[in-house]
């Protein structure tokens, strides 16, 4: 089993940067594939973006490709989101969620996911 807990999320201007990250605990992190969501209000939770056991083939959804990229450190316990040139609809909570799997990429389905973060308000101003 492991807890996840986010941090790093806030109000930002548009074309602003955040980096959300992700700490985790409990055991055998690297067994874990990672994910981001979001859900704004009104709207049902989409992937963000995600990342395999190891580290590799980190994906991201369409809507923020070129923006937004996953990162992971196994040493540590953490798994980022750093988030550039950001739009006022990148407005969400955005959830860290973890599956264990050796999968080498990370499913965008939220119901493959069994752990979750209580999330972190990203806030993005016109």
């Amino acid at each position: 089993q492991v807890q996840l807990v986010e941090s790093g999320g806030g109000l930002v201007q548009a074309g602003g940067s955040l980096r959300l990250s992700c700490a985790a605990s409990g055991r055998a992190f690297s067994s874990y594939v990672m994910g981001w969501f979001r859900q704004a209000p009104g709207k049902e939770r989409e992937f963000v973006a995600g990342i395999s056991s190891i580290g590799g083939n980190p994906r991201t959804a369409n809507s923020v490709k070129g923006r937004f990229t996953i990162s992971r450190d196994n040493a540590k316990n953490t798994v980022h989101l750093q988030m550039n040139s950001l739009k006022p609809e990148d407005t969400a909570v955005y959830y860290c969620a973890a599956r264990m799997s050796w999968s080498v990429s990370a499913s965008a389905s939220a119901s493959e996911y069994a752990y979750w973060g209580q999330g972190t308000q990203v806030t993005v101003s016109s």
